[in-house]
């Protein structure tokens, strides 16, 4: 016997979104894994585009965020690396120039975390169940080592780039202004300076440095006044002078897409179906729009099919095929462009930049795709 309509494994952002728009339909669900325990030294952020800022408003989660846990983007500005005796590439985007409110916004990890807990223990279609659950849909929103993925056979391959992700919080002498920024450098490496709140309002930065394995683990282990001269160096002044505002932390960055991202009775989301580069910040994006696929069309079914018919989840997949494809190859081909050493590739990629920035239809359309629209 069934007990649940769904059984969602996985209660980070995109299993806690799933949850929510499957029991706002009267589906019973059923949410398994541990829950996402609030750390302090937690210094994750998300850049959230309006697709999924109107999906986490739609859930009633959005607007119940503490102020300080979200900033809207309004301009961003990618720099290349300058080639010798040359200027580096140039590439600038402004809402007011695109017609949107904002670029994006950045969300505090550990607050949208908080809020979507909260959102399900108000939620009377939700309740906590044991992974053995039986259900007619198991949806697995474990991330990239699920464990249920692998029990079910389902191929994944992570193809590692030979690089880490560090992450922190920084503090500027200078206001962000919804500014963010993005620096392309040599061997790959990509530094992004994120306008935030905390902890210094209108003075934060979420930072994500993108490097080689070696040059990461060095960051992490430098004390913070050698550190803080690494990354001044590295933005040449241009947020002001930077100090740290919180701890250190590193990731694996790969590229990965699921042999299979449905099946009968089961559908994969979020880094559980596919893993991108974090250089265009689309990660979430893509798994929360994954939530949007899948639960629009579940609402879509005809009245007799169940919930885990295979041609039924054959749709969602079906969906998400070309975004995630497209996401995914334009991300690992920017990383290795920029991560080609000749000079002649340097200078392609400079050019490059400069020649998109006069291209004002070709921005507007990269834009609505960076927003889901």
């Amino acid at each position: 016997m069934q007990s649940l309509d769904v059984l969602v494994k996985g209660r980070g952002a995109v299993g806690s979104s799933l949850a929510l728009s499957l029991a706002a339909q009267g589906l019973s669900v059923g949410l398994a894994g541990a829950p996402e325990m609030a750390r302090a030294d937690d210094v994750r952020t998300y850049a959230l585009n309006a697709a999924s800022v109107a999906l986490l408003t739609e859930l009633k989660v959005w607007d119940g965020l503490p102020t300080d846990a979200v900033c809207p983007v309004y301009d961003m500005v990618v720099c290349g690396d300058a080639a010798l005796g040359q200027p580096p590439g140039r590439l600038s985007f402004s809402a007011w120039q695109q017609g949107v409110r904002e670029l994006a916004v950045i969300v505090d990890a550990a607050a949208l975390d908080a809020q979507l807990a909260a959102a399900l223990r108000f939620s009377p279609h939700v309740r906590n169940v044991d992974a053995n659950t039986p259900a007619a849909l198991t949806a697995l929103c474990e991330g990239r080592e699920s464990a249920a993925r692998e029990a079910l056979g389902v191929e994944f391959r992570p193809k590692p780039y030979g690089h880490r992700a560090l992450a922190t919080r920084l503090v500027a002498d200078l206001p962000h202004q919804g500014v963010a920024r993005q620096w392309f450098g040599a061997g790959g490496e990509v530094l992004a300076l994120l306008p935030f709140e905390k902890p210094s309002p209108g003075h934060s930065y979420g930072l994500v440095w993108s490097c080689a394995e070696e040059r990461a683990q060095a960051l992490l282990g430098m004390d913070e006044t050698d550190f803080e001269r690494e990354l001044n160096a590295a933005t040449v002044g241009a947020a002001g002078s930077l100090k740290l505002g919180g701890p250190r932390a590193t990731w694996p960055l790969a590229l990965a897409r699921a042999g299979a991202v449905s099946g009968p009775g089961w559908a994969l989301l979020g880094d559980a179906a596919h893993l991108v580069h974090p250089l265009a910040g689309q990660g979430l994006n893509l798994g929360l729009a994954d939530v949007a696929a899948l639960a629009g069309v579940i609402a879509a079914r005809e009245p007799w099919r169940p919930l885990g018919d295979e041609r039924l989840l054959r749709r969602y997949a079906r969906a998400r095929l070309a975004p995630t494809l497209a996401m995914g190859e334009l991300t690992d081909v920017l990383q290795r462009l920029f991560a080609h050493p000749s000079p002649a590739a340097q200078g392609l990629r400079n050019r490059g930049l400069d020649a998109l920035n006069q291209l004002a239809p070709v921005k507007r359309w990269l834009t609505q795709r960076a927003l889901g629209l």
